[in-house]
């Protein structure tokens, strides 16, 4: 699924963002990376996206080698992965359906393949009434949802979730987790990016940290290091 080996990442103005990272995630896992501001855990997405490339190493995505692709090839690997933001980014004009719709309309998507994927996911994510509404008309929460549902919409092999309850409360944070463990039930696999270490702690998953470009923990059941995250 994923593989970084001996993975540095250096910027042009000489930060060092990645120093020797070795990270293999399996198809079917779900893995929390958290880490503090700075540490690395946005250039490990950037990398795994192909917004970025590596300074040196080596890097897998879905079966690409991101570290000799050719740039016309890089839609394709994209496409093999659903993206989720903290800040949602739907599109304010468009009803929950059409936000859907466009993105499965990207990828070159049939009319009918457009109705009957869309209701199954928006089922799944608990939006199945929702359909109709716009972005504006309906909860933070909600909206999140709808971010899921569109990330999953064209059946990703992988999901990576950055930061993804960052502007929720509590309680719509945990509605959100457990929707992404019961997507990764149903066999996609999940990579959540964030600092929330409470929310970590909730569930018995792997939990990478980083700190400071390198990977200092790699556990699971929501510990690093004998503690709790």
């Amino acid at each position: 699924m994923i593989r970084l080996i001996d993975v540095y990442k250096e910027y042009d103005n000489g930060t060092k963002a990645l120093k020797g990272v070795n990270l293999r995630i399996d198809d079917g896992e779900f893995v929390f990376l958290v880490g503090p501001s700075g540490s690395g855990k946005s250039t490990v997405i950037k990398l795994i996206t192909g917004e970025i490339a590596t300074t040196q190493g080596r890097l897998m995505v879905n079966g690409y080698n991101l570290s000799n692709i050719a740039p016309r090839q890089i839609p394709y690997m994209r496409r093999t992965l659903g993206i989720i933001f903290q800040d949602f980014r739907l599109i304010e004009k468009k009803t929950v359906y059409e936000n859907l719709a466009f993105a499965m309309r990207a990828i070159g998507a049939s009319p009918r393949e457009l109705r009957r994927r869309i209701p199954y996911v928006l089922q799944l994510v608990g939006l199945e009434q929702k359909a109709d509404r716009y972005p504006g008309q309906i909860s933070g929460g909600e909206q999140q949802r709808v971010a899921i549902a569109r990330a999953l919409v064209n059946n990703p092999s992988m999901i990576i979730a950055d930061e993804p309850t960052g502007n929720l409360d509590p309680q719509r944070s945990l509605e959100i987790m457990m929707l992404l463990e019961r997507i990764n039930e149903l066999g996609t696999t999940v990579l959540v990016v964030t600092h929330e270490k409470a929310l970590v702690n909730r569930f018995t998953k792997r939990v990478v940290a980083i700190e400071a470009g390198r990977i200092i923990s790699d556990e699971t059941g929501g510990y690093y290091n004998g503690e709790k995250v």
